[in-house]
């Protein structure tokens, strides 16, 4: 054997040739998926009110008076000779708003388990005959 010379080569008397090796690794991590859902409904209740409620109304009244001596006579006096005076009413409004009544919370937990996970690798190995062909 020389000195520049391998064992593989000075054995087979070929050149030393590289082999590589594979094995397998198991990596373990966790994965978030849905688990399941929390079902509610939601109903609407109608319930009716009714409550007392003071309006104003008025009402014209004809009384004949006597003119008074210096009156201005400031009244509006229409083509046909009657006299225009408005005559107001109180008109009544319902306005509703939503409030809210109440708020629902709702908490998730989470815990930590520990499971058994199991596998099968595979790893290489080689063996090498070492004797001359």
């Amino acid at each position: 054997m020389t000195p520049s010379q391998s064992d593989d080569e000075a054995m087979t008397g070929r050149p030393e040739t590289e082999l590589v090796l594979h094995e397998e690794e198991l990596r373990l991590g966790t994965v978030v998926r849905e688990h399941g859902a929390i079902p509610f409904e939601k109903r609407i209740e109608m319930e009716s009110v009714s409550d007392l409620v003071e309006r104003q109304v008025e009402q014209a009244h004809v009384d004949r008076i006597a003119a008074n001596e210096g009156d201005s006579g400031e009244i509006e006096t229409l083509a046909d000779g009657s006299i225009s005076i408005p005559v107001l009413e109180e008109e009544l409004v319902i306005t509703k708003r939503v409030v809210v009544r109440e708020r629902i919370v709702v908490r998730k937990e989470t815990t930590t388990e520990q499971k058994r996970v199991e596998g099968q690798l595979r790893k290489e190995r080689v063996e090498i005959d070492r004797t001359e062909t």
